[in-house]
């Protein structure tokens, strides 16, 4: 830790662009050549666009086994439907957190035509002893997510986890996440309380924020140190960022697609499970 306890900028990223689902434009940050995972983080993107080209295709139906996948919108509508009989729409503001567990076949596919998509996707690994639990969603709507607004120029969007004695709508999860959406106007500063057992990292999706001596530009990742508190401070401009942390589990990670295990004999049996419709 630092001699302040706070936050310090370890390294930062900029994500690679590629395409996933069927040809839907997204900027990969956690899970490429960069950074592989940041445990217990596996995969994190951010989709944004206007143009329907880039997005219309969606995620037709697939499998996932063994861990957890976290969708957050800003813009735009997305349809889920899966093999259990659930189905739903995000919308802007919402979250969807779903434990894939022992495997489940879903789709996500737009629900719109044209105008702006934007949001982010979340792969949160399981312990090896929660692998195999029943799949289950959390569906939050905007209004069901407390927002700390106290302080002038600040608004932070409480997710997962607990900040300020607000506590977010997701519940019961392995990794204790804290999962934040923080947006600074111009000239102030926000201050948030991380648990050093965590990992963590901030997304900054507009603007540009300060942290100790580092400057965390739009479009940039930032993994901090494992201090008690993040202090970012906005400058010149008004600003945005996903923070987001969890405990990390330290089991060996073997990924293969949409499977996530322990050991490449249980990869196996997902894929030969997902190939019998046993998922």
């Amino acid at each position: 830790m630092s001699e302040t306890n706070n936050c310090t900028v370890i390294r930062q990223i900029k994500g690679q662009v590629t395409s996933d689902g069927a040809g839907v434009k997204i900027c990969r940050l956690i899970g490429g050549a960069q950074l592989p995972d940041l445990d217990p983080f596996l995969l994190f993107d951010e989709f944004i666009s206007d143009n329907p080209d880039e997005y219309i295709g969606g995620f037709p139906e697939h499998p996932h086994r063994g861990f957890e996948t976290v969708t957050y919108m800003l813009a735009g509508r997305m349809r889920h439907e899966d093999n259990q009989g659930n189905k739903g729409i995000l919308e802007p503001g919402s979250v969807q957190w779903m434990t894939a567990g022992k495997g489940i076949m879903h789709s996500e596919m737009p629900e719109q035509e044209n105008g702006l998509m934007w949001g982010f996707q979340l792969w949160v690994n399981l312990p090896s002893k929660s692998k195999m639990t029943q799949p289950r969603y959390q569906d939050i709507t905007p209004d069901e997510i407390p927002i700390d607004d106290k302080t002038d120029g600040v608004s932070i969007r409480v997710i997962a986890g607990d900040h300020n004695n607000l506590t977010g709508p997701i519940t019961d999860i392995t990794t204790a996440p804290l999962y934040l959406d923080i947006s600074l106007e111009k000239g102030c500063s926000a201050s948030v309380a991380i648990p050093t057992t965590h990992n963590r990292l901030l997304y900054c999706y507009s603007g540009a924020l300060q942290i100790g001596d580092s400057t965390v530009e739009k479009g940039s990742l930032a993994i901090l140190s494992n201090d008690t508190t993040l202090l970012m401070n906005s400058g010149r401009q008004s600003s945005s960022a996903i923070v987001i942390a969890g405990l990390p589990i330290g089991e060996p990670v073997v990924r293969y697609g949409p499977f996530v295990m322990n050991t490449h004999k249980e990869i196996r049996q997902a894929i030969y499970d997902a190939q019998n419709g046993l998922i």
